[in-house]
């Protein structure tokens, strides 16, 4: 099941990220959202991460991005903490670290994200930051499916579960 799940889950995974927005925001709207992100508001400390992360509207700075999902993140922002965690398993701007991206991907899944709960999944089919725990990882691949996810609906095929 791991050898055949790795290739299923890398083209997968390929495709999951949270973007939080798509156009190049405007620099009125840059200095709104940094405002209200000093002042404490998650979602315009997540809209700043994304700009950081993409390079849209500011020089493309990993380690910007991750201060900015590490403040909303804390705050139990999802796609934040789903972010976060991108972050630790590719190693961008902080050294990779599986067991973090498992620790900011857990708490989105706990909070219904289903992209975190395939990826939480993912990860347990492979052995990747936690024990490879082929129950674990069809509990997580489930939840995420009766939500739609349709990488974990494969997943789940791939493995003879519905």
């Amino acid at each position: 099941m791991k050898n055949y799940l790795i290739g299923l889950l890398a083209a997968i995974l390929l495709l999951a990220p949270h973007n939080g927005f798509g156009a190049t925001p405007l620099p009125e709207e840059i200095s709104q959202w940094r405002l209200a992100a000093d002042q404490g508001d998650a979602k315009a400390q997540f809209n700043l991460g994304t700009m950081h992360e993409n390079g849209k509207g500011v020089p493309q700075n990993y380690v910007e991005a991750m201060n900015w999902y590490r403040l909303a993140a804390q705050q139990g922002y999802i796609m934040a903490q789903f972010n976060l965690g991108t972050m630790y398993e590719n190693g961008k701007g902080v050294s990779q670290n599986y067991a973090e991206a498992i620790k900011w991907y857990r708490l989105a899944a706990q909070q219904g994200d289903a992209k975190a709960q395939f990826k939480l999944g993912s990860m347990y089919a492979i052995g990747q930051g936690v024990p490879q725990i082929d129950a674990e990882a069809v509990r997580w691949f489930r939840l995420a499916a009766q939500q739609g996810h349709t990488g974990a609906q494969s997943a789940l095929k791939s493995v003879g579960e519905q």
